[in-house]
């Protein structure tokens, strides 16, 4: 009888390790990833792919682990580059005098351009392969997202009062919706609404996004609770607290994802709890601008879902999702003061299938699974820093690995290989962030 012949697939990946996040707690060994038309057809021992596939490109990468691509879940890209401009400052002090003066004088759509690939640059390099943002011009910003081949959910601002985009909730829910349409059919880009916060958008405007995202079947995202001061003035004001209000004008649900989320009683989190909402953490942020702890050891006790976020680059200053678990996983053990809080696996888990779920993209991404999207990196770990190696998920999450990203792929395609992208020019997006930066400091002296 003929032995069969190999099968034909675009790509072979071959790795030391694979951590595929599901099944749950499991590290496969001198295991291979093929992928056909930008899906994962088969994850197999490494010795058996060779007769089994035959691919056009092929990766042996022997001292290398392999896991699903980052999703960072929360940021403000563009404001990259306003990175170190306003440090050490209180977040009402860091928006009010800092931040919205600097984006009422500098934000237009060229700013918003050369910010998101400046940002996602940074992100290809430490892990990210999906993210979601919310900033100005978002038709920019999707347009540069399917421009690199790189997949996000773009969330269009709603404000009250008028910004360099918008006039109002009415103006930017017109905009917003028609870069949705814009962009409906696309692969990589989902654009959804994004209301700013509690405090900056009234009763009647989150009442129509709730209304029209329901009909539309569309994800919402938002801040809120991201201070005390934050929650004890909407109870001076409204009588209620920011979730409560959020409940009653129907934006909570399973498609919403509640940004920071740090001054929580337990009648909140049994608020989000009984909607289904998701909570994306950005432990980074928080701490830097003083806004308070997430208690996300509580939340999974709920089996709410967290994601993690590193939010923008101006209140951070790194996109560096690998540093974000990190800092997620230890800050957890201090505010449960348990050190099992939050582990290793847990941290993996939120920055990966956490986000996808948060994102909807739960059936797509998130896992490294046969029938998901081939959205991978590999991190090598040859160097002496990971030495010796007796968990690489123990790895990724408590050492500092993000720089250590060599390839990526998104839908099977290579995005970056040997830290190098491949659809976004570095020496231009340098360049200009060189200029950014001098033509900002000239008009700040």
């Amino acid at each position: 009888m003929d032995q069969q012949s190999p099968q034909l697939v675009d790509t072979l990946i071959s790795a030391r390790w694979i951590i595929p996040v599901r099944p749950e707690n499991i590290t496969l060994e001198n295991h291979t990833i093929a992928i056909k038309d930008g899906v994962i057809i088969d994850i197999l021992p490494s010795d058996e792919a060779s007769d089994r596939y035959e691919a056009t490109h092929g990766l042996d990468l022997p001292q290398h682990v392999l896991t699903p691509g980052l999703i960072n879940a929360h940021g403000h890209t563009a404001m990259t580059l306003f990175r170190g401009m306003a440090d050490d400052k209180p977040l009402q002090t860091w928006l009010e005098q800092y931040i919205w003066p600097a984006e009422a004088e500098w934000v237009d759509e060229t700013f918003v351009h050369d910010g998101t690939q400046l940002a996602m640059i940074e992100m290809l390099r430490s892990g990210t392969t999906t993210f979601s943002d919310m900033y100005f011009f978002p038709n920019i910003v999707a347009k540069v997202v399917s421009d690199a081949g790189m997949r996000a959910q773009v969330s269009f601002p709603v404000f009250d009062f008028p910004t360099a985009w918008g006039q109002g909730p009415d103006d930017y829910i017109r905009k917003g919706l028609n870069v949705r349409d814009d962009f409906k059919h696309s692969e990589l880009v989902n654009v959804v609404f994004g209301p700013h916060a509690p405090y900056t958008v009234n009763d009647d405007a989150l009442n129509k996004v709730a209304m029209l995202a329901a009909e539309l079947d569309t994800n919402i995202h938002i801040h809120a609770h991201e201070t005390q001061q934050e929650v004890d003035d909407a109870i001076a004001s409204t009588g209620k607290r920011p979730v409560e209000r959020l409940n009653e004008l129907g934006i909570l649900g399973l498609r919403t994802q509640l940004v920071h989320m740090t001054a929580l009683n337990d009648d909140d989190i049994q608020l989000v709890k009984e909607s289904g909402s998701h909570i994306v953490h950005c432990p980074q942020s928080n701490m830097k601008l003083a806004s308070g702890l997430c208690p996300v050891q509580k939340l999974l006790d709920q089996d709410i879902n967290v994601a993690i976020g590193t939010d923008g680059a101006a209140s951070n200053n790194s996109l560096d999702m690998f540093a974000e678990m990190r800092t997620a996983a230890l800050l957890a053990k201090i505010s449960a003061n348990d050190a099992a809080a939050f582990s290793d696996w847990q941290a993996l888990e939120a920055a990966t299938l956490g986000g996808a779920k948060a994102l909807g993209l739960d059936d797509q991404l998130g896992t490294l699974e046969i029938g998901k999207q081939a959205d991978i990196i590999a991190l090598d770990f040859s160097r002496i820093e990971q030495q010796p190696m007796y968990q690489p998920v123990s790895q990724l999450v408590y050492t500092a690995c993000g720089h250590l990203v060599t390839h990526s792929w998104i839908n099977g395609k290579p995005v970056l290989a040997d830290r190098e992208p491949a659809t976004i020019d570095i020496a231009e997006v340098q360049a200009k962030a060189r200029q950014w930066k001098e033509k900002i400091n000239g008009e700040r002296r």
